[in-house]
Protein backbone atom coordinates (compact mmCIF):
# COMPACT_ATOMS: atom_id res chain seq x y z
CA UNK A 1 0.00 0.00 0.00
CA UNK A 2 1.28 3.67 -1.38
CA UNK A 3 0.99 6.68 1.36
CA UNK A 4 -0.84 9.29 -0.07
CA UNK A 5 0.47 12.94 -0.17
CA UNK A 6 -1.65 13.97 3.10
CA UNK A 7 -0.53 10.96 4.88
CA UNK A 8 3.38 11.37 3.96
CA UNK A 9 2.87 14.96 5.38
CA UNK A 10 1.19 13.13 8.53
CA UNK A 11 3.77 10.53 8.95
CA UNK A 12 6.24 13.39 8.72
CA UNK A 13 4.88 15.07 11.83
CA UNK A 14 4.22 11.90 13.86
CA UNK A 15 8.37 11.84 12.90
CA UNK A 16 7.76 7.85 11.30
CA UNK A 17 9.17 9.61 8.50
CA UNK A 18 12.57 11.57 8.23
CA UNK A 19 12.05 14.54 5.27
CA UNK A 20 14.48 17.55 5.77
CA UNK A 21 13.65 19.71 5.28
CA UNK A 22 10.22 19.09 4.36
CA UNK A 23 7.87 21.81 2.81
CA UNK A 24 4.11 21.35 2.21
CA UNK A 25 4.44 22.67 -1.44
CA UNK A 26 6.46 19.69 -2.62
CA UNK A 27 3.48 17.24 -1.44
CA UNK A 28 2.15 15.28 -4.45
CA UNK A 29 -0.98 13.12 -4.34
CA UNK A 30 0.84 9.73 -3.61
CA UNK A 31 4.86 11.01 -3.30
CA UNK A 32 7.13 13.84 -2.31
CA UNK A 33 9.18 16.05 -4.67
CA UNK A 34 13.18 16.30 -3.90
CA UNK A 35 15.92 18.33 -5.29
CA UNK A 36 19.27 18.03 -6.59
CA UNK A 37 21.97 18.64 -4.45
CA UNK A 38 24.84 21.21 -4.98
CA UNK A 39 27.68 18.96 -6.00
CA UNK A 40 27.88 16.14 -8.99
CA UNK A 41 30.67 13.46 -8.21
CA UNK A 42 32.18 12.12 -11.31
CA UNK A 43 34.44 8.38 -11.84
CA UNK A 44 38.10 9.94 -13.17
CA UNK A 45 38.73 6.77 -15.30
CA UNK A 46 36.48 5.55 -18.18
CA UNK A 47 36.43 1.63 -17.47
CA UNK A 48 35.44 0.81 -14.10
CA UNK A 49 36.35 -1.85 -12.08
CA UNK A 50 33.69 -3.39 -9.23
CA UNK A 51 36.15 -5.37 -7.44
CA UNK A 52 37.86 -2.66 -6.63
CA UNK A 53 37.37 1.75 -5.28
CA UNK A 54 37.27 3.85 -8.23
CA UNK A 55 38.68 7.23 -8.16
CA UNK A 56 36.31 9.58 -8.25
CA UNK A 57 36.17 13.59 -7.70
CA UNK A 58 33.60 16.29 -7.20
CA UNK A 59 32.13 19.39 -8.46
CA UNK A 60 30.23 22.01 -7.45
CA UNK A 61 27.15 23.06 -9.69
CA UNK A 62 27.61 26.58 -10.99
CA UNK A 63 24.68 28.62 -10.72
CA UNK A 64 24.75 28.91 -14.29
CA UNK A 65 23.84 25.15 -14.13
CA UNK A 66 26.26 22.14 -15.35
CA UNK A 67 25.82 20.70 -18.53
CA UNK A 68 25.87 17.26 -18.44
CA UNK A 69 26.77 14.62 -21.96
CA UNK A 70 25.58 11.88 -23.03
CA UNK A 71 27.12 8.27 -22.45
CA UNK A 72 28.77 9.92 -19.00
CA UNK A 73 27.54 8.56 -15.22
CA UNK A 74 27.04 11.54 -12.78
CA UNK A 75 26.53 10.93 -9.46
CA UNK A 76 24.60 13.40 -7.72
CA UNK A 77 22.57 13.09 -4.22
CA UNK A 78 19.13 14.41 -3.37
CA UNK A 79 19.49 17.60 -1.42
CA UNK A 80 17.09 16.40 1.25
CA UNK A 81 17.73 14.36 3.82
CA UNK A 82 15.08 11.14 4.29
CA UNK A 83 14.64 7.64 5.95
CA UNK A 84 12.38 5.93 7.64
CA UNK A 85 11.99 3.05 10.19
CA UNK A 86 8.62 2.21 9.67
CA UNK A 87 7.82 2.41 5.10
CA UNK A 88 10.15 1.71 2.13
CA UNK A 89 10.62 4.70 0.25
CA UNK A 90 11.12 4.31 -3.64
CA UNK A 91 12.54 7.40 -5.80
CA UNK A 92 11.38 7.90 -8.93
CA UNK A 93 12.78 10.35 -11.48
CA UNK A 94 9.62 13.52 -12.22
CA UNK A 95 7.99 13.06 -15.35
CA UNK A 96 9.13 16.80 -16.27
CA UNK A 97 12.69 15.67 -16.23
CA UNK A 98 12.06 12.39 -17.95
CA UNK A 99 10.61 13.96 -20.72
CA UNK A 100 13.91 16.03 -21.26
CA UNK A 101 15.62 12.95 -21.57
CA UNK A 102 17.40 12.56 -17.94
CA UNK A 103 17.59 9.33 -16.15
CA UNK A 104 18.12 9.91 -12.58
CA UNK A 105 18.15 6.72 -11.02
CA UNK A 106 19.08 3.86 -13.64
CA UNK A 107 18.18 1.14 -11.90
CA UNK A 108 18.29 1.56 -7.59
CA UNK A 109 15.11 2.92 -7.23
CA UNK A 110 14.47 0.98 -3.99
CA UNK A 111 15.49 2.55 -0.74
CA UNK A 112 15.53 -0.09 2.83
CA UNK A 113 13.61 0.62 5.57
CA UNK A 114 15.67 2.08 8.12
CA UNK A 115 18.57 3.69 5.19
CA UNK A 116 18.70 7.33 6.26
CA UNK A 117 20.37 10.18 4.33
CA UNK A 118 20.77 12.50 1.34
CA UNK A 119 20.35 9.42 -1.26
CA UNK A 120 23.06 9.36 -4.31
CA UNK A 121 21.44 9.41 -7.99
CA UNK A 122 23.01 7.90 -11.12
CA UNK A 123 21.91 10.64 -13.21
CA UNK A 124 22.14 9.70 -17.49
CA UNK A 125 21.09 12.01 -19.91
CA UNK A 126 20.02 11.40 -23.49
CA UNK A 127 21.24 13.98 -24.95
CA UNK A 128 23.23 17.22 -23.36
CA UNK A 129 21.50 18.54 -20.88
CA UNK A 130 21.96 21.59 -18.26
CA UNK A 131 21.13 20.84 -14.82
CA UNK A 132 20.88 23.14 -11.70
CA UNK A 133 21.28 22.26 -8.05
CA UNK A 134 18.07 22.94 -6.55
CA UNK A 135 16.35 21.87 -9.41
CA UNK A 136 13.22 19.29 -8.48
CA UNK A 137 14.61 16.15 -9.64
CA UNK A 138 12.56 13.04 -8.08
CA UNK A 139 9.51 12.08 -6.34
CA UNK A 140 9.49 9.51 -3.62
CA UNK A 141 6.69 7.85 -2.48
CA UNK A 142 6.31 5.31 0.68
CA UNK A 143 5.12 1.87 0.86
CA UNK A 144 3.85 0.34 3.75
CA UNK A 145 5.88 -3.47 4.62
CA UNK A 146 4.34 -6.54 5.64
CA UNK A 147 6.44 -8.80 8.26
CA UNK A 148 9.15 -8.21 11.19
CA UNK A 149 11.13 -5.29 10.07
CA UNK A 150 14.87 -6.16 8.95
CA UNK A 151 16.27 -2.63 8.90
CA UNK A 152 18.93 -1.35 6.70
CA UNK A 153 22.86 -1.12 7.96
CA UNK A 154 24.68 -1.20 5.21
CA UNK A 155 27.68 0.82 3.88
CA UNK A 156 25.80 3.84 2.42
CA UNK A 157 23.79 4.12 5.39
CA UNK A 158 24.25 8.24 6.47
CA UNK A 159 25.22 9.38 3.12
CA UNK A 160 25.65 12.64 2.75
CA UNK A 161 26.28 14.09 -0.92
CA UNK A 162 27.41 11.72 -3.87
CA UNK A 163 28.47 8.57 -2.88
CA UNK A 164 30.13 6.69 -5.65
CA UNK A 165 29.74 2.63 -5.71
CA UNK A 166 31.11 0.40 -3.15
CA UNK A 167 30.66 -2.63 -4.20
CA UNK A 168 34.37 -3.71 -3.80
CA UNK A 169 32.86 -4.34 -0.36
CA UNK A 170 30.62 -7.09 -0.86
CA UNK A 171 30.93 -10.24 0.86
CA UNK A 172 31.59 -11.47 -2.86
CA UNK A 173 34.93 -9.60 -3.54
CA UNK A 174 36.30 -10.14 0.16
CA UNK A 175 35.78 -14.10 -0.61
CA UNK A 176 37.89 -13.91 -3.77
CA UNK A 177 40.79 -12.18 -1.77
Amino acid sequence: MILTGPEIARQVSLGRIELSPFEEQNINPNSYNVHLGPTITRYKEKVLDSAYPNPTYEEEIPSEGLLIQPDQLYLGSIAERIGSNHYVPIIKGRSSVARLGLFIVITADLVDQGAFGNWTLQLHAVQPMRIYAGMPIAQITFWCVDGRPMLYSGKYQGSSGPVASKSWQDAFFAEKS
